[in-house]
């Protein structure tokens, strides 16, 4: 089993490559690299405690073929802590299948899952295999499952507890052995209570849960990730640009990066491309743009965040969640904005609207 202070990686985005183990590589600037990872590595950048507390469960649960939901705010790297279960299974040597819920029709979903027969629909003209199929022996990784259908939702619940299915179009029963692991930004449990999503699927699914930690919430990794990001694509650029100065490094860890690593590789990518010599030149002001316009003069970091949040707020009528909601809007979860909101004194101001107007006080506390 590994060790997670021993484990790093060039990124933390789905579809990285890369991979090392941190053991072999301490150099500040390392290179970026390619191939093919070795069986039982896996690519996640950090030292943090939050990043190792994952890692811990990662090696606790990967040797099992126990369903996992990985959840988390979006760029956080799912799809990564995916690969990681996979590649510290037993199932190491046979394929991982990853299927975005949220990029296919609702319609087209079902025979994506499961494969359909010639003639099953319009447009059938041959047979095809689904995921499920493709993935037999290994790991499947169905990615945003809150967007999945409700009526698809009772046809995979079936195939977690028998592993059995029947293509679209067919009434023969396969039968598969295939591990699933899911991932989602959305809450689960709260589309539960919606109805908008299966109770008995969500118990399904959480057998073993893991949170990942936004950025924010493990800051001290952002100078390696920095770093690591800053080495790829200098060399994929075929540039020399190795060194932050410490004013942007400061602004980096104080923003809290509502993309998380996502935003953060997007960040030092625009900033290589900009840099003429070999300091980075991202300015520092940059982030702050990024958060809707510079701060008056004078005027803190946390204070742009709260009076941008508050604007967010008078725009939905204080209606914290939902698809149209402060939260949405802001692109966070909506515990991430009540978290911040009392962070943020942001409550204190509610109280005071509750007087004045009851019907925002209700949209407020129904979120």
């Amino acid at each position: 089993m590994l060790n997670a202070s021993t484990i790093t990686a060039d990124s933390a985005l789905s579809g990285a490559t890369g991979w090392i183990d941190k053991r072999h590589d301490l150099r500040p600037f390392p290179t970026a690299r390619t191939g093919q990872p070795e069986h039982g590595q896996h690519e996640i950048v950090g030292s943090s405690r939050a990043i190792r507390s994952v890692l811990d469960q990662i090696n606790v649960v990967a040797p099992t073929d126990s369903t996992v939901l990985i959840q988390g705010e979006t760029g956080t790297g799912k799809e990564l802590f995916a690969q990681a279960i996979h590649r510290l299974s037993r199932r190491q040597n046979s394929a991982l299948v990853t299927l975005n819920c949220a990029a296919i029709p609702g319609g087209l979903l079902e025979s994506e899952l499961f494969g359909h027969e010639r003639g099953a629909f319009t447009g059938a003209m041959t047979q095809r295999i689904g995921r499920f199929e493709m993935a037999n022996g290994g790991t499947l990784f169905l990615d945003e499952i809150g967007d999945m259908p409700l009526d698809l939702q009772a046809k995979l619940l079936r195939v977690l507890q028998e592993q059995t299915f029947e293509r679209l179009g067919s009434t023969r029963t396969s039968r598969v052995n295939v591990r699933v692991v899911a991932a989602t930004n959305r809450d689960l449990w709260r589309m539960v209570e919606q109805k908008e999503f299966r109770a008995d699927l969500f118990y399904r699914l959480s057998v073993f849960p893991i949170s990942l930690p936004p950025l924010r919430d493990r800051a001290d990794d952002i100078p390696l990730l920095a770093q690591r990001f800053l080495a790829k694509f200098a060399e994929r650029m075929n540039k020399v640009v190795n060194d932050i100065p410490a004013e942007t490094m400061d602004a980096m860890l104080a923003y809290e990066w509502p993309g998380n690593v996502r935003e953060l590789q997007n960040f030092i990518e625009h900033g290589v491309i900009v840099s003429r010599g070999p300091v980075f030149e991202m300015p520092a002001v940059q982030l702050q743009r990024q958060r809707g316009g510079l701060p008056r003069e004078g005027k803190t970091l946390e204070d742009a965040t709260r009076a941008h949040i508050l604007q967010v707020l008078n725009d939905t009528k204080w209606v914290v969640g939902g698809k149209y909601g402060a939260a949405a809007r802001l692109g966070i979860a909506r515990t991430t904005l009540l978290s911040k909101m009392r962070r943020l004194g942001i409550e204190s101001a509610a109280d005071d609207l509750r007087e004045r107007s009851t019907g925002r006080h209700q949209a407020f506390t129904s979120a």
